[in-house]
């Protein structure tokens, strides 16, 4: 019997796609463990969806510290006290420093709220709608230090309608996440997916 897989949850606040993966994570019986759910803000509502669901939290508040390379060491010495084998990124709003992302190559997932390399960074859907582009989507992908750039692993696109506003079209695309983002994951503790130099192999 394989070794049950131990994933590490990184959010920021209500953490809905966190929602959906331990949704997933129980119903499909992955062969893996939330072991934890670390957060940057201590009021997030997401905090209570994990302890409720009977899963450690942790909080590492960015406020506390003076720095990017100071909060990311914290953040990674309260990640390894849980022996990840994947760190999932859920909403997690803080830019990580290279070194940060070195430390997890090859073993952190984030997911984005576009067709990725279009639209990195905030307000997506709100670029989306300015630019006229007729699809939108969302995109899970391996963390590089390159900000929203790391090689794809699944997308799913939405049409962009005429009516839409940012909350309309982002309630589609947020639907969308909750199902690739799952999938992405499950795919990689069972060994259908890896980084190897630079690029994503399925086996």
């Amino acid at each position: 019997m394989r070794a049950m897989k131990r994933l590490v949850i990184l959010i920021s606040g209500r953490g809905s796609n966190m929602q959906a993966i331990i949704r997933a994570a129980a119903a499909e019986q992955w062969p893996a463990q939330i072991v934890a759910v670390i957060c940057n803000r201590p009021q997030a509502k997401g905090l209570q969806i994990a302890s409720d669901a009977g899963i450690a939290t942790v909080v590492v508040d960015h406020q506390s510290y003076a720095d990017r390379a100071t909060f990311d060491a914290a953040l990674a010495a309260a990640i390894d006290q849980f022996a990840p084998d994947l760190v999932v990124l859920a909403g997690f709003l803080r830019i990580l420093t290279t070194e940060f992302v070195s430390r997890y190559q090859g073993r952190m997932l984030n997911i984005h709220p576009s067709l990725l390399p279009s639209f990195p960074g905030l307000a997506t859907h709100s670029q989306a709608l300015s630019s006229g582009v007729k699809v939108h989507g969302a995109t899970v992908h391996f963390v590089t230090p390159d900000l929203d750039h790391g090689p794809i692993v699944a997308q799913a696109t939405v049409a962009v309608e005429e009516n839409d506003t940012e909350a309309s079209l982002g309630s589609r695309v947020l639907e969308q996440e909750h199902s690739i983002y799952p999938q992405a994951i499950r795919d990689f503790i069972e060994g259908r997916i890896a980084l190897e130099n630079g690029q994503v192999v399925r086996t």
